[in-house]
């Protein structure tokens, strides 16, 4: 078990979080601190709010109520400017890469470094085909558009955007959805090295069981408007039925069998 964590190694923190659109509330009251340096599962059942949780963290979505710090500073605290500069050090991987459809893949990249640098365009053309390859790509893949690309493609060339402006902290939602088993366990593969690599922290929304079990150090699930946290192993020992289904059912059986 990961060993005690001092507030200061937490990169995120949320405290009486509420989500809510108009009288339905998705999330009250929930709190959940993030390890510098972990591999965060999100999971819930459908309609638990997974995806509005991750939009609220990074602003996507405006919460109702509660307190969000990001590497140590109160989002509703500080400057404007302060807040583009914190929201620069993470990195987001929506479902499909959600990549922009009428620019190349380096294009893509690009778009994300001039839009908050001034560096010269050789420079950004160099910065693109270095994520291109940290994202596992060839680099004849930064001259393809998106349509151009398979899906597992597509996801890889998200991560290379996402990772544009070196980021602390990913955020991937549902990385491998609509990947064969052989393309989602590259995938998981690839997320272990670029977190071992390059220090970050990531916050994985999945319903993958195998990837629950081979990258992620613990698992948050969404359950009652809250969240509970823990490693497998704990949370394989609670008692709430949908967790108990969720990591001792069939399948989560099999992912365990899988990866001991």
């Amino acid at each position: 078990m990961p060993k005690e964590l001092k507030s200061r190694d937490f990169v995120i923190s949320l405290k009486d979080i509420r989500n809510q659109f108009g009288d339905h509330i998705l999330h009250n009251q929930l709190n959940l601190d993030i390890r510098k340096g972990e591999v965060l599962g999100i999971v819930g059942g459908s309609g638990t709010g997974k995806s509005v949780l991750m939009r609220t963290i990074v602003g996507l979505n405006h919460k109702a109520a509660g307190t969000i710090k990001i590497l140590g500073q109160d989002v509703d605290q500080i400057s404007q400017a302060e807040l583009a500069s914190l929201r620069q050090r993470m990195g987001v991987l929506f479902q499909d890469g959600a990549l922009f459809s009428s620019l190349t893949v380096s294009q893509n990249i690009e778009a994300v470094i001039n839009e908050h640098t001034n560096l010269p365009a050789q420079f950004v053309r160099e910065i693109a085909a270095l994520k291109i390859a940290l994202a596992g790509l060839p680099i004849e893949a930064g001259g393809k558009y998106p349509s151009e690309l398979s899906g597992g493609m597509r996801k890889r060339a998200g991560i290379a955007r996402a990772l544009a402006l070196d980021p602390d902290i990913l955020f991937l939602d549902e990385p491998t959805a609509g990947l064969d088993p052989i393309g989602a366990a590259q995938f998981d593969d690839l997320i272990a090295k670029l977190q071992d690599t390059l220090g970050l922290t990531v916050i994985m929304i999945t319903h993958d069981l195998d990837s629950l079990h081979a990258i992620c150090n613990r698992i948050g699930v969404l359950l009652d408007k809250k969240i509970k946290v823990g490693t497998i192993t704990e949370l394989s020992k609670e008692e709430d039925p949908w967790i108990k289904e969720y990591f001792g059912g069939p399948r989560g059986r099999a992912a365990t069998r899988s990866h001991d």
